[in-house]
């Protein structure tokens, strides 16, 4: 009887031929003409009859048909868009990846997929208009990737671990250690009676122990090895295959015809020290996911709404950091700033932009009693929310991570690793070729000894290693220190920036320390409480600082709010406006122009189209500016790009180097047109701002830092998050992003010296296994010992300025 070419079930009577192939029904028929029409041929590649057959699920699915049921499996349900997330067991390697990724080419309604690898999950966005979720579960299923669905567990929001490495990691390290323990009568020549009595028995007790190592626990380099192969490159892990396979099959010929011990340990030795690695890089992934439990210092904090009241009776209002959210708190949400949070809108009326989300730019209209998202951003006036779940760390960083924010950046470690690796798979090839020609000349006995001796000993695992260890080490240690980074290639990028542009309010200057003086006609109290509630909406620095000189005057609810990024804001209630920002955001040709200030960093105000004077800033720049500045001269060239007026010119000439151009009175798009032009004339810029009226150019950059000082910052279009009591730090954490690319690329030179010794042992036709047990363990080793001290020691000196500055304080 035929089988189902696309779910290997036996085909009866109800068998459809199509394009040469036999399928059981039309949903596999479907599913492979999808495949074949959208290039995705390879997945029947992957494993034979990949795919399940819709009748081995029919009905199954049907409780997604109810909405309440659907409704508390979505993370977002939007503008026709919604977001789920499922765990999927059967995701096992990249090749899962590659197909679960790609499902938008089998339906167009999939917008885009993330997977979680280490933790098996899926997270998918779709057009709820066009597909259901029970259509998009039933998609998952027919390619063999059922997700586990349990509203119970949910709820209870449980992480199942994946423990497959470190299953694999301790057969490895248990077979290492026992091969090592039976080898030493091998190692040392012991000449002793019941020791050559049960030669024969110990090394056959090494072949037994390496073959799971082979089989299970190195299995994952041999899958990705053909994979290569198949698609014609050649990445790292084929000559690491090519050596797992030489050693095995060298050392078990040499046990079965009694010519020699082999070389198991070293077999065993090298897979333990290639999945310890891997097994500390999935450790940093999940460190990075920033779902900590303790001491989580996330740079994003939100306005809660305390029970306790001040003199007026209003609700104090404190800022906390996301993680302290609990459900039941009432948050307040001003203009501009991100939802972390879902929630219900009690007061005001939301204006919510989802792009962060889906990529749609249209805002969405919300009133009292309605549901609120999480990843919204607030475009109207200050909101306040019912909190209905606590914030979950994971969801920010998804957001931080969507595709919408990613930027296409040349990762030149990753490129340089791929391409040693090409060279040198095709260098060993050729030195084992040449080699064992020469000795089919010289003495055709050694001839097959040398040639897979040179295999055995030219093993890149130090290559393998020596990224994944040192940016593991570097991003624990930026974290600690207040600088979170979206991943590792940020760290790659910040060592090449050779041109570094700072904003200058609420980046250079402290938001929390600046003196405040009004100039102009004297406020009525009517105008000063309509003055308060509209800056109570803004989240610009300079609009933070003024509302809390100003709170202790009453608080309505806006009729309407606007804000133009970069030029002001203005509120209407009970038909009075005030205008507040710029003097050509707020003053009319016609009107006085006696409080205009230009040559200082001033807020103007107008009341019904009624000029009435300024606040004008005294500006405090952060400490050690001036030191700061000269550090970082010297790694690269430095400009100041100001949304604000020339008022500082003089100050900051005096704190930058000679001839640092700066640029002020710049718009949101000048600065953002600045950096590409930066770009376009080869510099590899870093864009330093507040995350406000930077996103474009943070964005736009190759690498973009937003600086946090405790306000409701998050920007998804930057690549790290500084805090900015760590400012101070910049040059350092410059300096060690540098020194981590130095470390990797020594680690490169030093696994070459390794690879040298071994291959002129090995080309001589003197490599022993005593020494390939000494030198394959000894290079894995010490590139991680090499790696992680040096990463620390760099680390130390940030740790050491630190202690330094807060005892200058004190």
């Amino acid at each position: 009887m035929d089988k189902c070419y696309h779910c290997g079930d036996p085909c009866t009577s109800d068998t459809i031929s199509h394009r040469g192939k036999v399928f059981c029904c039309n949903g596999c028929k479907t599913v492979y003409d999808i495949l074949q029409d959208n290039d995705l041929s390879y997945y029947y590649d992957l494993d034979v009859n990949p795919g399940i057959s819709p009748k081995a699920f029919k009905g199954k699915f049907d409780f997604l048909d109810n909405a309440d049921i659907s409704e508390k499996l979505l993370e977002f349900n939007e503008q026709d868009t919604q977001i789920v997330s499922f765990v999927i067991p059967a995701i096992h390697c990249s090749s899962c990846i590659w197909v679960l990724e790609n499902l938008n080419k089998l339906n167009a309604a999939i917008k885009n997929t993330q997977v979680n690898f280490p933790e098996k999950s899926i997270r998918i966005t779709y057009n709820s208009s066009a597909i259901t979720l029970k259509k998009v579960v039933k998609l998952l299923c027919m390619l063999g990737y059922e997700p586990r669905i349990s509203l119970e567990d949910f709820n209870k929001k449980e992480k199942k671990t994946d423990r497959a490495l470190i299953y694999k990691l301790g057969v490895a390290g248990f077979a290492f250690g026992n091969i090592m323990f039976l080898s030493f009568p091998e190692y040392f020549e012991v000449e002793e009676f019941w020791l050559d009595q049960y030669k024969e028995v110990f090394r056959a007790l090494m072949l037994v122990f390496s073959i799971p190592v082979v089989v299970y626990a190195a299995q994952d380099y041999f899958i990705s090895a053909f994979k290569s192969l198949r698609a014609k490159t050649l990445t790292i892990d084929v000559p690491i295959a090519l050596g797992i396979l030489v050693l095995f099959f060298r050392s078990c010929a040499e046990v079965l015809t009694g010519t020699g011990t082999g070389f198991f340990d070293s077999l065993a030795g090298l897979v333990f020290f290639l999945l310890l690695g891997k097994f500390f890089q999935q450790k940093t992934y999940a460190f990075l996911s920033f779902e900590r439990d303790y001491k989580s210092y996330f740079p994003i904090a939100v306005t809660r709404l305390d029970a306790a009241r001040d003199f007026r009776n209003r609700h104090l209002e404190k800022q906390i950091p996301v993680y302290q959210i609990k459900p039941q708190d009432r948050i307040l949400i001003r203009n501009g700033e991100l939802i972390p949070v879902d929630g219900v809108l009690q007061k005001g009326e939301g204006l919510i932009d989802y792009s962060f989300v889906t990529g749609e730019a249209e805002p969405v209209t919300k009133n009292a009693g309605e549901t609120v998202f999480a990843g919204g951003r607030q475009q109207g006036g200050v909101i306040e929310l019912c909190v209905t779940k606590a914030v979950e760390q994971s969801y920010l960083t998804q957001l931080w991570s969507n595709d919408i924010f990613k930027k296409e950046k040349q990762n030149e470690l990753h490129a340089l690793t791929t391409k040693i690796s090409k060279h040198f798979t095709l260098g060993v090839l050729a030195i084992a070729l040449v080699a064992s020609g020469f000795w089919w000349v010289v003495d055709a006995s050694k001839m097959l000894d040398v040639f897979t001796a040179v295999l055995i000993v030219a093993c890149p695992c130090a290559l393998a290693l020596s990224a994944p260890f040192t940016l593991g080490n570097l991003l624990r240690i930026t974290g600690k220190n207040k600088f979170y980074l979206k991943d590792a290639g940020v760290l790659e990028a910040l060592a090449d920036v050779d041109t570094i542009v700072f904003d200058k309010t609420g980046t250079l200057t402290t938001a929390s320390e600046n003196a405040i003086r009004y100039e102009g006609v004297d406020l009525s109290d009517e105008e000063e409480s309509l003055l308060t509630t509209t800056l109570r909406a803004s989240n610009h620095p300079l609009s933070r600082n003024l509302y809390n000189l100003l709170q202790d005057y009453d608080i309505q609810t806006l009729d309407a709010f606007e804000e133009q990024i970069g030029k002001g804001i203005s509120g209407v209630y009970n038909h009075n406006t005030v205008r507040i920002g710029s003097y050509d955001y707020v003053g009319e040709k016609t009107l006085n122009r006696s409080f205009e200030n230009g040559k200082r960093t001033a807020v103007h105000i107008s009341t019904n189209d009624t000029y009435k004077g300024c606040y004008v800033f005294y500006n405090r720049f952060r400490e050690n500016l001036p030191q700061v500045f000269k550090a970082l001269h010297k790694h690269a060239n430095l400009i100041i790009l100001s949304g604000d007026n020339d008022g500082e010119r003089e100050t900051l000439s005096e704190m930058l180097p000679q001839q640092t151009s700066m640029h002020f009175n710049q718009k949101p798009d000048d600065k953002l047109q600045f950096v590409k032009e930066l770009q376009e004339h080869g510099k590899k810029v870093l864009m330093i701002g507040d995350g406000l009226n930077d996103s474009g150019a943070l964005a736009q950059s190759n690498v973009g830092i937003a600086i946090s000082e405790n306000i409701n910052v998050f920007s998804p279009a930057c690549d790290g998050i500084l805090d900015a009591s760590r400012f101070q730090s910049l040059p350092a954490f410059l300096k060690l992003a540098k020194q981590g690319k130095l470390i990797i690329k020594w680690s490169f030179v030093f696994s070459l010296l390794y690879n040298i010794a071994g291959l002129i042992l090995a080309v001589s036709g003197n490599l022993k296994p005593i020494y390939a047990a000494i030198l394959m363990p000894l290079s894995s080793i010490s590139i991680v010992v090499f790696t992680t001290l040096c990463s620390y020691y760099c680390g130390t000196k940030i740790k050491a300025e630190k202690n330094s500055k807060q005892n200058s304080k004190s």
